[in-house]
Protein backbone atom coordinates (compact mmCIF):
# COMPACT_ATOMS: atom_id res chain seq x y z
CA UNK A 1 0.00 0.00 0.00
CA UNK A 2 2.57 2.29 0.99
CA UNK A 3 4.77 1.47 -1.66
CA UNK A 4 1.84 2.50 -4.93
CA UNK A 5 0.42 5.49 -3.49
CA UNK A 6 3.72 6.99 -2.17
CA UNK A 7 5.52 6.66 -5.77
CA UNK A 8 2.17 8.45 -7.54
CA UNK A 9 2.90 10.76 -4.62
CA UNK A 10 6.75 11.12 -4.74
CA UNK A 11 6.69 11.61 -8.86
CA UNK A 12 4.76 14.58 -8.52
CA UNK A 13 6.28 15.69 -5.57
CA UNK A 14 9.82 16.16 -4.32
CA UNK A 15 9.30 14.94 -0.67
CA UNK A 16 9.39 11.95 0.75
CA UNK A 17 8.55 12.90 4.06
CA UNK A 18 4.59 13.79 3.28
CA UNK A 19 4.26 9.98 2.19
CA UNK A 20 6.05 8.68 5.29
CA UNK A 21 3.36 11.43 6.93
CA UNK A 22 0.24 9.63 5.51
CA UNK A 23 1.20 5.97 6.00
CA UNK A 24 1.84 6.71 9.96
CA UNK A 25 -1.99 7.98 10.19
CA UNK A 26 -3.40 5.27 8.37
CA UNK A 27 -1.02 2.64 10.43
CA UNK A 28 -2.01 4.48 13.46
CA UNK A 29 -5.54 4.45 12.19
CA UNK A 30 -5.52 1.10 11.74
CA UNK A 31 -4.08 0.41 15.23
CA UNK A 32 -6.62 2.65 16.32
CA UNK A 33 -9.52 0.40 14.70
CA UNK A 34 -7.83 -2.78 16.12
CA UNK A 35 -8.31 -1.47 19.65
CA UNK A 36 -12.06 -0.19 19.31
CA UNK A 37 -13.02 -3.36 18.08
CA UNK A 38 -10.79 -5.27 20.31
CA UNK A 39 -12.86 -3.45 23.18
CA UNK A 40 -16.11 -3.61 21.63
CA UNK A 41 -15.86 -7.65 21.05
CA UNK A 42 -14.45 -8.50 24.37
CA UNK A 43 -16.87 -6.55 26.26
CA UNK A 44 -19.94 -8.22 24.45
CA UNK A 45 -18.44 -11.73 25.79
CA UNK A 46 -19.89 -11.20 29.00
CA UNK A 47 -23.12 -9.93 29.50
CA UNK A 48 -23.84 -9.24 33.26
CA UNK A 49 -26.03 -7.70 34.90
CA UNK A 50 -26.44 -5.60 38.06
CA UNK A 51 -28.93 -5.81 40.43
CA UNK A 52 -31.10 -3.83 41.98
CA UNK A 53 -31.63 -4.71 45.90
CA UNK A 54 -35.11 -5.89 45.94
CA UNK A 55 -35.06 -7.50 42.64
CA UNK A 56 -32.42 -9.86 43.12
CA UNK A 57 -34.19 -10.75 46.48
CA UNK A 58 -37.30 -11.74 44.88
CA UNK A 59 -35.19 -13.98 42.46
CA UNK A 60 -33.44 -15.80 44.65
CA UNK A 61 -36.32 -16.45 46.75
CA UNK A 62 -38.14 -17.55 44.17
CA UNK A 63 -36.65 -18.80 41.13
CA UNK A 64 -33.59 -20.33 42.91
CA UNK A 65 -35.26 -21.37 46.73
CA UNK A 66 -32.96 -19.48 48.88
CA UNK A 67 -33.93 -19.50 52.43
CA UNK A 68 -36.43 -16.65 53.60
CA UNK A 69 -34.43 -16.58 56.95
CA UNK A 70 -31.16 -16.19 55.30
CA UNK A 71 -31.97 -13.93 52.31
CA UNK A 72 -30.70 -10.70 54.69
CA UNK A 73 -27.35 -12.13 54.82
CA UNK A 74 -27.13 -13.00 51.14
CA UNK A 75 -28.37 -9.75 50.15
CA UNK A 76 -25.38 -7.86 52.86
CA UNK A 77 -22.87 -10.55 51.39
CA UNK A 78 -23.60 -9.41 47.69
CA UNK A 79 -23.67 -6.20 47.97
CA UNK A 80 -20.40 -6.20 49.35
CA UNK A 81 -18.56 -8.71 47.69
CA UNK A 82 -20.24 -8.17 44.06
CA UNK A 83 -22.27 -4.86 44.12
CA UNK A 84 -25.02 -7.02 43.08
CA UNK A 85 -23.18 -7.29 39.31
CA UNK A 86 -23.22 -10.68 37.90
CA UNK A 87 -20.08 -10.02 35.76
CA UNK A 88 -17.79 -9.25 38.31
CA UNK A 89 -14.30 -10.75 38.16
CA UNK A 90 -11.52 -10.28 41.04
CA UNK A 91 -8.11 -11.03 41.21
CA UNK A 92 -6.31 -12.15 45.29
CA UNK A 93 -3.45 -13.30 46.00
CA UNK A 94 -5.35 -16.68 46.16
CA UNK A 95 -6.77 -16.83 42.32
CA UNK A 96 -9.80 -15.11 40.98
CA UNK A 97 -13.43 -14.97 42.09
CA UNK A 98 -16.00 -14.64 39.87
CA UNK A 99 -19.32 -13.25 39.31
CA UNK A 100 -22.63 -12.26 41.70
CA UNK A 101 -20.98 -14.56 44.23
CA UNK A 102 -17.80 -13.92 44.04
CA UNK A 103 -17.09 -17.70 43.81
CA UNK A 104 -13.31 -18.66 44.32
CA UNK A 105 -11.68 -20.05 41.29
CA UNK A 106 -10.88 -23.32 43.24
CA UNK A 107 -14.50 -23.78 42.66
CA UNK A 108 -15.07 -23.75 39.25
CA UNK A 109 -12.99 -24.73 36.11
CA UNK A 110 -11.88 -21.91 33.63
CA UNK A 111 -12.74 -23.25 29.67
CA UNK A 112 -14.83 -26.41 30.81
CA UNK A 113 -16.82 -27.82 34.05
CA UNK A 114 -14.48 -29.05 36.92
CA UNK A 115 -13.55 -27.64 40.64
CA UNK A 116 -15.88 -28.08 43.51
CA UNK A 117 -18.93 -26.85 42.16
CA UNK A 118 -18.11 -29.03 38.75
CA UNK A 119 -18.80 -25.71 36.92
CA UNK A 120 -17.35 -23.53 34.39
CA UNK A 121 -15.59 -20.21 35.59
CA UNK A 122 -17.26 -18.11 33.01
CA UNK A 123 -20.96 -19.74 33.71
CA UNK A 124 -20.48 -17.78 36.79
CA UNK A 125 -20.51 -14.63 35.33
CA UNK A 126 -23.99 -15.18 33.47
CA UNK A 127 -27.04 -13.00 34.37
CA UNK A 128 -29.01 -16.88 34.41
CA UNK A 129 -28.05 -17.40 38.29
CA UNK A 130 -28.51 -20.86 38.18
CA UNK A 131 -25.23 -22.29 38.15
CA UNK A 132 -23.66 -19.75 40.71
CA UNK A 133 -26.48 -19.63 42.63
CA UNK A 134 -26.61 -23.66 43.23
CA UNK A 135 -22.19 -23.78 43.76
CA UNK A 136 -22.77 -20.53 46.70
CA UNK A 137 -25.31 -22.52 48.22
CA UNK A 138 -23.06 -25.39 48.01
CA UNK A 139 -20.30 -23.45 49.96
CA UNK A 140 -22.32 -21.67 52.44
CA UNK A 141 -23.88 -24.97 53.32
CA UNK A 142 -20.14 -26.61 54.02
CA UNK A 143 -18.38 -23.79 54.95
CA UNK A 144 -20.90 -21.03 56.15
CA UNK A 145 -21.13 -17.38 54.66
CA UNK A 146 -17.61 -17.10 56.99
CA UNK A 147 -16.15 -18.39 53.61
CA UNK A 148 -16.67 -14.69 51.97
CA UNK A 149 -14.70 -12.04 53.64
CA UNK A 150 -17.53 -9.28 52.53
CA UNK A 151 -20.23 -11.46 54.67
CA UNK A 152 -17.71 -11.31 58.00
CA UNK A 153 -16.57 -7.70 57.42
CA UNK A 154 -19.78 -6.20 56.81
CA UNK A 155 -22.85 -9.02 57.70
CA UNK A 156 -21.80 -10.50 60.62
CA UNK A 157 -23.25 -8.34 62.88
CA UNK A 158 -27.15 -8.80 62.45
CA UNK A 159 -27.69 -5.01 63.20
CA UNK A 160 -25.83 -4.19 59.63
CA UNK A 161 -27.83 -6.62 57.72
CA UNK A 162 -30.91 -5.18 55.58
CA UNK A 163 -34.55 -5.73 57.03
CA UNK A 164 -35.74 -7.10 53.32
CA UNK A 165 -39.25 -6.96 55.01
CA UNK A 166 -39.55 -3.93 55.22
CA UNK A 167 -37.47 -2.06 52.21
CA UNK A 168 -38.83 -4.84 49.77
CA UNK A 169 -42.09 -6.28 51.35
CA UNK A 170 -40.13 -9.76 51.60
Amino acid sequence: MKTGLCLRYIRSSSSRSSCWISSRKMRTTAIALFYVGLWVSSSSLVLGKRYMRCELARKLLEQHSFERSLLSNWICLLEHESELDTSKVSTTSNGSRYGLFQISSRHCQDGRRGGVCNVRCQDLLEENLRDAAACAKRIQAEEGFRHWNGWQRYCRNTQNLPNLKVICGI
